[in-house]
């Protein structure tokens, strides 16, 4: 079951991902509820993929001195993409842009909250 923390959590992200989306011109978001499917994913992903995939890419990210997470976060936000009916995002480098400034707005809704 859903506590208070994790609805908070998912409404804060998806007035980022709205507020992101609203930013960049290669990612379009139709409405509050695909916004809301994506930040659902997000937690999902962040929570039980994520870690598997950070130890799977562990030794590339070693080499390249953890800037291949920004490579994966990307990939995370492509595939959101194409489940997500209402969320587009226009190729690889939107995806890696929303996912840097998404993760900054997160970080500013987050603070004020």
């Amino acid at each position: 079951m859903f506590t208070t923390g994790i609805i908070m959590n998912l409404l804060i992200t998806t007035i980022a991902v709205i507020i992101t989306a609203y930013v960049l011109p290669g990612v379009t978001v139709s409405g509050f509820l695909p916004a809301l499917f994506v930040a659902i994913l997000l937690w999902v992903i962040n929570t039980f993929v994520r870690p598997i995939l950070l130890f799977l890419t562990l030794p590339i990210n070693i080499l390249t001195i953890w800037l291949f997470t920004f490579v994966l976060n990307a990939l995370i936000i492509i595939v959101i993409s194409e489940l997500v009916s209402g969320f587009k995002v226009d190729g690889f480098w939107w995806a890696l842009l929303f996912s840097i400034i998404l993760s900054i707005v997160n970080g500013i809704l987050f603070t004020l909250v």
